[in-house]
């Protein structure tokens, strides 16, 4: 006897979730199409007879009435809200566009144009290089993986200058980075 009450319950089980499996099925089939594409396109002198139409029926007062779905008869909040002012900027705001350089930066700044080397701007990518290079070679980053990332500050530098440079020429100039950052800046 044991061995049908398993039976019956297993079968209940298995009949219990194919209906809760068909059940499912159906909602999802029931919630419509996945279609979300428009098939017509409205002419101009529908559209303007439309927003015509639309906008005498909320303007009478006979249209308050009115039950006819999809027609409005009062302007929404946002179409009655007053016209968003912008406001001033903030004296200095977002705040300093350049950090100013300290005499290390300045230090270093001389030493690359002493070796030909004109740094964008006031020098900040040429100083923040330089502190890359110092700490990564505090931290027993190898020379390769440093002077990887010079070559491409470097780059970065060049665009920045509105210069061109080649490949080689980057990794001529990374040479002197290093050397400039360990001798000056480090």
């Amino acid at each position: 006897m044991r061995k049908s009450t398993t039976v019956r319950t297993s079968l209940t089980r298995t009949l219990s979730m194919g209906a809760l499996a068909v059940a499912a099925g159906t909602m999802l089939v029931a919630c419509g199409s996945d279609d979300s594409t428009a098939t017509g396109t409205p002419s101009v002198s529908q559209t303007t007879t439309a927003a015509a139409t639309t906008s005498a029926e909320a303007t009478s007062p006979e249209s308050e009435d009115s039950d006819a779905p999809g027609v409005t008869t009062s302007p929404g909040e946002a179409a009655t809200a007053p016209p968003e002012q912008p406001q001033p900027v903030p004296e200095g705001f977002p705040g300093p566009t350049e950090s100013p350089v300290d005499d290390r930066g300045r230090a270093f700044l001389a030493e690359l144009e002493k070796n030909g080397i004109t740094p964008a701007g006031n020098g900040d990518i040429a100083v923040s290089t330089a502190t890359y290079i110092c700490s990564a070679q505090s931290q027993g980053v190898p020379a390769d993986e440093i002077a990887t990332f010079v070559t491409a500050n470097v780059g970065v530098e060049a665009s920045a200058a509105g210069t061109q440079i080649t490949a080689e020429q980057a990794g001529e100039d990374a040479q002197i980075y290093i050397a400039a950052a360990t001798n000056t800046f480090c």
